[in-house]
């Protein structure tokens, strides 16, 4: 089972609510940002009461100074699948990145990596990445955004390291076979989820943010995590280039366009079934889940 959507849709506190409900249920994190250790209160990570009351996984991996892709991703979710099977239990995935959700529910075939090509790729200027990567494989840079300059130069990593196109491995995120993972997706009206972003943020001002990226920057952040939500714009306040207030906006601006984007791919796959929740996504949706699990003992 699979609780999809867009960030601060309420996908935690429903698969919680599910956890206490039912024997044996251990929680998934589907985040590209909570495999980081001590980047908590920005990813929005399961607090310490949470995560003593139910199991949860793919949860501080790694530093934030360590680099981190799909493919170790899909180790580590792997092993935690295997781990919750030997004591004979039932995991609910959690989350809303986008790529590595299919990239796990899938199985998908991930190229390998090609660091020397990859260095040659990242001091050049974008605009010609993204021409280059058209004229090796159109196919691939027609389902990447000319401007998310990290995906840009995979897929050229990869055509230019294998000698074959990108979009060659696999069927492609176009393609939605049977998974055998039954999806839920929780959809608010958009004005709604922009309302609850800015209340997300506010409570995350107030419970240390910018405390914690202070703490953490002194070690520094890796390229991956240093792209995360809330900690890019706080780091700008930091360095000096912003005032608070104007990091707090920008967080809550680029949030919600990535609300938008989050909402955009999870509604491309016909498999989800949506449910429209109108005020308490515990009380709407964690019904849903528990009858799920009930019908498969």
């Amino acid at each position: 089972m699979a609780l999809v959507g867009s960030t601060a849709s309420g996908k935690s506190s429903v698969a919680l609510a599910v956890a206490a409900e039912l024997a044996g249920i251990e929680l998934v994190s589907i985040d590209s940002m909570q495999v980081y250790r001590g980047m908590d209160i920005g990813t929005a990570k399961p607090t310490a009461a949470e995560r003593a009351a139910v199991r949860h996984h793919c949860i501080d991996l790694v530093d934030p100074t360590d680099d981190f892709t799909v493919a170790k991703f899909k180790e580590a979710h792997r092993h935690a699948l295997d781990d919750i099977a030997s004591r004979e239990g039932r995991a609910v995935l959690v989350g809303g990145t986008g790529l590595y959700h299919r990239v796990v529910i899938d199985d998908f075939d991930l190229p390998g990596e090609w660091p020397d090509v990859r260095a040659s790729l990242e001091s050049r200027d974008l605009a010609d990445l993204y021409a280059q990567l058209g004229g090796l494989d159109a196919a691939a840079a027609a389902k990447i955004e000319p401007e998310n300059r990290r995906r840009v130069v995979r897929a050229l990593e990869v055509t230019l390291g294998s000698g074959r196109p990108f979009s060659s491995f696999g069927p492609g995120v176009d393609h939605y076979p049977d998974s055998g993972v039954a999806q839920i997706g929780l959809r608010w009206p958009r004005a709604v989820i922009a309302d609850r972003i800015e209340a997300r943020v506010g409570q995350m001002i107030a419970d240390g943010l910018i405390d914690e990226v202070r703490s953490l920057r002194t070690a520094g952040f890796s390229k991956t995590a240093g792209q995360a939500l809330g900690y890019k714009e706080t780091l700008m306040y930091l360095d000096g280039e912003i005032s608070e207030d104007a990091a707090v906006e920008m967080i809550v601006t680029r949030t919600r366009q990535f609300a938008v984007r989050q909402e955009r791919w999870f509604r491309r796959d016909p498999r989800v079934r949506w449910i429209d929740v109108e005020d308490d996504p515990v009380a709407e949706v964690a019904p849903i889940v528990i009858k799920h699990f009930r019908q498969l003992q």
